[in-house]
């Protein structure tokens, strides 16, 4: 018997990977000693484990880097990278997920996505120019602005002050200054 199993994570309790190891297990347990040929292959939609899907179906390489995570705690991000596309994959939940939020803290008002352009741009440093983002996964409703400010623009508000950090920002923004932006 041959199986092939592809399940999405569960939620804070499995990686895609781990549940489908787990399946694996059932199966042979079920088959009892019978062959079972298994195949284990991740699966995600667009949030957590996103990066490794794709990695492993397009044999990319796996990347970490530090970033400032959705309460600006320093985190190790990994992010896909495909040779050949000279392409990045990089997930929201890995930067600025629901994950790396604690229960009690978790407010999208005060959570970024700042993280999420510092992987960016240390992906353009390595001279990458072709991004996948995932989007699921996110603890923060800042509309990517986070992430926009990391790569050099500045949102300012009525007194044509930068606005802050976090979702709570983004109703005070009247104005987009990208003068700092990096240009490729």
């Amino acid at each position: 018997m041959k199986v092939v199993v592809a399940i999405d994570s569960l939620k804070n309790s499995l990686t895609s990977v781990e549940a489908g190891r787990a399946i694996e297990a059932g199966v042979r347990k079920a088959y009892g000693g019978h062959p079972v040929q298994a195949i284990v292959k991740p699966l995600a939609d667009g949030g957590e484990g996103t990066v490794e899907a794709l990695v492993d179906g397009l044999n990319g390489q796996l990347r970490y880097v530090g970033v400032q995570g959705p309460l600006g705690e320093a985190v190790s991000c990994p992010y896909g990278y495909l040779p050949g596309m000279e392409t990045a994959v990089i997930e929201m939940a890995g930067a600025a997920g629901l994950g790396l939020v604690p229960e009690e803290q978790r407010n999208p008002l005060h959570t970024t996505t700042y993280g999420v352009g510092q992987v960016m741009a240390q992906a353009i440093e390595a001279g990458i120019r072709h991004f996948i983002i995932g989007l699921g996964g996110s603890s923060t409703s800042d509309c990517g602005v986070g992430m926009l400010q990391a790569l050099g623009y500045i949102f300012r508000d009525a007194q044509s002050q930068p606005v802050g950090l976090g979702g709570q920002e983004v109703g005070h923004i009247v104005s987009v200054d990208d003068s700092q932006v990096c240009r490729l």
